[in-house]
């Protein structure tokens, strides 16, 4: 009989946050540089934000105050979040080497299996991660108020900026985009970190688009006279970049800029762990159980600057 082999594994530190940044920071928005990521929040941090108005006045003899200060602060506080998970063994064996998982039935543990499961359970935690950055509710079960929750319920944006959304398609996308555009205020149109985060099925609606439809000014054989044959991954409309959000609805889009929309962790403190638990030993059975603890949270800055478009 082969010697079974028992692993329990503790990573922490900055093994750890090897794994948890895998889970946390490969979501399609924040792999690409769409938020600005605020690390080491361990409860909360306040974020404050300076304005001045009326800054430049007509000169006179006589010193006098020439703006009006305000100072708001916005609160990110990350959720405290976990992952207890148990897999079997078993599920596994078509994906490993029957001689690396041993010859009897009480299988070993390939010095990889631990890496493996860890890679797997990170890439499922990426995608719910994703979800939560935009659709997130805090009252959902392993979730956190994502953009659409906290942005929609923002009643200080101005009426002009909230767009009512209707279904996209490559014939009207166009024009879709074109009314977020013509919202943008003026003194962000132009930053080169402004962005229009779209869903998946908008950004689709509008490559296909670029494949030839005349009424819209592309032409009819479409973008660079290629027709449907189109590998442009970087767009962009009227000169803002177009960045395809996975974890937005379908049929919605978000104007801002990077350095107004966060995202915090405690991805870097020295508490979270990522445990790996063989429970053979324990009681006979074939699982292995994974345990990881993180935070996640979304806030933003100043509602203003926004242009919603199909969040209520």
């Amino acid at each position: 009989m082969a010697t079974t082999t028992n692993i329990t594994t503790t990573y922490a530190g900055e093994s750890a946050g090897k794994y948890i940044s895998a889970a946390l920071l490969s979501g399609n928005t924040i792999a690409n540089g769409g938020l600005t990521i605020r690390p080491n929040v361990k409860f909360k941090e306040v974020v404050k934000r300076l304005e001045l108005d009326g800054i430049v006045k007509d000169g006179t003899c006589d010193f006098s105050d020439t703006s009006t200060l305000t100072l708001t602060e916005r609160i990110l506080e990350p959720k405290e979040l976990q992952v207890n998970l148990e897999l079997c063994k078993k599920d596994f064996r078509s994906d490993w080497d029957a001689i690396q998982m041993g010859y009897s039935a009480f299988d070993n543990l390939p010095s990889s299996f631990q890496d493996y499961l860890i890679s797997y359970v990170a890439s499922k935690v990426a995608q719910k991660n994703e979800l939560n950055i935009w659709q997130g509710v805090d009252a959902n079960e392993g979730e956190f108020d994502g953009f659409e929750a906290i942005l929609g319920a923002d009643a200080d944006i101005p009426a002009a900026q909230k767009i009512a959304g209707t279904t996209v398609t490559a014939s009207n996308v166009i024009e879709e985009l074109g009314k977020v555009v013509d919202q943008i205020p003026s003194a962000l149109y132009g930053r080169e970190d402004l962005h229009i985060y779209v869903s998946q099925n908008v950004f689709r609606a509008y490559k296909r688009s670029l494949g030839g439809f005349a009424a819209n000014g592309v032409g009819a054989n479409g973008f660079m006279a290629q027709g449907n044959n189109q590998d442009v991954n970087v767009l962009y409309f009227d000169g803002v970049k177009i960045f395809m959000a996975n974890g937005l609805s379908a049929n919605t889009m978000v104007a801002s800029t990077k350095d107004n929309v966060w995202f915090g962790t405690s991805l870097l403190s020295d508490s979270q762990e990522v445990k790996i638990l063989d429970m053979e030993n324990l009681d006979g059975s074939q699982n292995v159980r994974i345990v990881m603890r993180f935070t996640a949270g979304v806030q933003y800055g100043v509602i203003s600057d926004f242009v919603l478009y199909g969040i209520a």
